[in-house]
């Protein structure tokens, strides 16, 4: 393998680790399943695309990677609306916000309900 594919390569990996490090401390360190929700759907997301293009990237094969631009693709536009859903759903059967949360924009407006 060349530089010319290894560096990226090894940005977009070590890029994708340090993503997917911060979701899983946030997941771990966050108060209610609102926030912890968050980091996992942003946070996760970017580093398991960055992770996947990475991969696809190394393989040098235009097949291969294709199919990791699809995965990503996918990951990108369903992990985000899946998450929304997820908390939208908890939040209507009482799963309330922690404590330090300062406002439920959801309580607040009923017609978002």
């Amino acid at each position: 393998m060349s530089w010319v594919v290894a560096i990226p390569v090894a940005l977009l990996v070590v890029a994708g680790a340090l993503f997917s490090l911060t979701a899983a401390i946030g997941i771990n360190r966050f108060p209610d399943l609102y926030t912890r929700m968050h980091a996992a759907s942003k946070a996760g997301t970017v580093g398991s695309g960055l992770l996947l293009l990475g991969v696809g990237l190394n393989s040098l094969e235009i097949s291969i990677f294709a199919r990791s631009l699809a995965g990503f693709c996918f990951v990108v536009l369903t992990a985000p609306v899946s998450a929304h859903l997820l908390a939208k759903a908890a939040h209507q059967v009482g799963y309330r916000l922690s404590p330090i949360s300062v406002i439920d924009e959801l309580e607040a407006d009923p017609k978002l309900n």
